[in-house]
């Protein structure tokens, strides 16, 4: 499965599930990052942390960790 960590720049995906559990998954969540939702990736930082989304209208960074925890399709 494809994670957000491994999409390009440029690249709309759709979240498929948000793996993992507790705090990290549910400030993931208040991001408004949740299943189904389209997030469109902006640009990635050289060494590839942050990744800089959009998700809902708004411009998120999300550490590289945080994003392999976010399946995509």
């Amino acid at each position: 499965m494809k994670t957000l960590k491994d999409t390009t720049v440029g690249e709309t995906v759709r979240v498929e599930k948000i793996a993992g559990d507790g705090p990290v998954k549910r400030r993931i969540m208040d991001m408004g990052i949740t299943k189904g939702v389209e997030i469109f990736v902006r640009k990635v930082a050289p060494l590839g942390d942050p990744v800089e989304v959009t998700v809902r209208g708004y411009e998120l960074s999300l550490r590289k960790e945080d994003a392999q925890m976010i399946q995509v399709s």
